[in-house]
Order: structure tokens, then C-alpha cells, then sequence
């Protein structure tokens, strides 16, 4: 019986820190004024569209998935639709990636918030943009 409890403390344990190894915790922010260079040889950018990024905070865990929660306004007059590809993610090995597959209605002049995943990566989150942000 003995041997059954201690199994079980173990397992119950192991899922203890398992859980708090994917908690997502908020990362140091990096001024928008900081100017970043890495070379784009692949010319990858963001669909063009009509919005323009407010703010960003990045977050990560344990395990490298990478998220943010993203502020957008809407700057057409009419209604547009965000998605995936309107935004990217700068990488700290100069990679550009887009986030997750998502979608999102606005109406115009309208802000909003989303929370994103750009899935895992070794490296973290340096910057978020659209093509009104560059």
C-alpha cells in the first residue's frame, strides 16, 4: 500500500510542475524607440493593410512557446477583417514569423485586443508589427 501512495505522490508531482512549467509569464519589455536591424534577405513582411499596433506585451513559458496580446486600431472607414498574415513577430535570431491562424472583425476607427501564439521557439519575441508599423 505503501508503495501505491508514494507512486501516486510522485505522479501528482510530476503533473504539479509539468503545469507550472506552461504558465505564461509576461517578458521584459523592449522600448518601441529601440531601433532593431536584422537583415530581411528573404524580403518576408506583413499583408498590407489598414492597421497600425498600438502596443504589444510579450509573453513566454518554460517550454518556448511564444504569445502576445496585440492592441490594434482598425485606420479605414470602413469595416476589416485582421488576420494571421497582417502581423509578424521579430525573433532575436532575426527570424520573422506570423502568428497562429485567427481572425478578427473591426469596425472602422475601431481598437481592440488580441492574444496570439507564434507556437514554439528557441529564441524570444523582440518586436510586433504590421506593414503600418515599419
Amino acid at each position: 500500500m505503501a508503495k501505491i501512495v508514494v507512486s501516486f505522490l510522485l505522479v501528482l508531482c510530476a503533473n504539479v510542475f509539468a503545469a507550472q512549467n506552461n504558465v505564461l509569464n509576461v517578458d521584459r519589455a523592449i522600448p518601441k524607440s529601440m531601433h532593431l536591424s536584422f537583415p530581411n534577405d528573404n524580403n518576408i513582411t506583413p499583408k498590407k493593410s489598414d492597421f497600425s499596433i498600438l502596443n504589444y506585451v510579450l509573453m513566454s513559458n518554460e517550454e518556448g512557446e511564444r504569445w502576445a496580446v496585440i492592441t490594434l486600431t482598425n485606420l479605414a472607414s470602413g469595416k476589416r477583417e485582421l488576420n494571421q498574415e497582417h502581423i509578424l513577430a521579430l525573433f532575436a535570431d532575426g527570424s520573422r514569423l506570423t502568428p497562429s491562424e485567427f481572425k478578427l472583425g473591426f469596425n472602422s476607427d475601431q481598437t481592440q485586443s488580441v492574444t496570439v501564439s507564434f507556437a514554439e521557439h528557441k529564441f524570444p519575441v523582440l518586436s510586433v508589427y504590421s506593414s503600418n508599423d515599419q
